[in-house]
């Protein structure tokens, strides 16, 4: 939903992968519905589209090698899994960044809210329009309880596990202690 964490989460996440020299790249709603989905309105058929789009430029950045991370108001679970079967088996991790209604409010510096419960934002997503949250997520995210740094744990932690990304080695002692001086 507008406010949970999810554009913040994915360039903590997109940095965190840099360290790791991973080449990235973020597609949020800033970069696409500026250009590629400028011509899509916010009702369900053009939600729709928009995830459909955004799922086949997530495909062609995979196939150039680039690790993508997309951080979209995706309202239902059909769309989202038309984009898991968009790209191979096993590139699609779906983080689901669940955080209470009311904190997305208190974090909505646009007035989305204000203006979508007064009637001057149709099809707003959690107010008059639905949303279906994530039924088999591969993580979750609590980001109305949770720091973006316990956040960016759980989520390192979790691919660990999963066995798409190696821990980061630890530095021998002796650079330690030469880092520091």
């Amino acid at each position: 939903m507008s406010g949970a964490g999810k554009s913040s989460l994915a360039h903590a996440v997109e940095a965190q992968l840099h360290q790791r020299s991973c080449r990235t790249f973020v597609l949020d709603g800033d970069n696409i519905r500026h250009g590629l989905s400028k011509d899509l309105g916010f009702e369900d058929a053009d939600r729709r589209e928009n995830i459909r789009r955004i799922a086949e430029v997530a495909k062609l950045m995979l196939d150039a090698g680039n690790i993508t991370l997309t951080a979209f108001i995706s309202p239902f679970r059909l769309e989202r899994e038309l984009a898991r079967h968009t790209v191979a088996d096993g590139d699609f991790i779906e983080i689901y960044c669940n955080c209470d209604l009311k904190v997305c409010e208190q974090r909505d510096v646009k007035g989305l809210y204000r203006k979508a419960r007064l009637g001057e934002i149709a099809h707003f997503t959690g107010i008059s329009s639905p949303y279906e949250p994530p039924e088999n997520p591969e993580i979750v995210v609590d980001t109305d309880q949770m720091s973006i740094e316990e956040c960016l744990d759980h989520i390192f932690n979790h691919l660990q596990k999963m066995g798409i990304l190696s821990p980061i080695p630890a530095l021998p002692k002796a650079l330690k202690r030469s880092s520091t001086k």
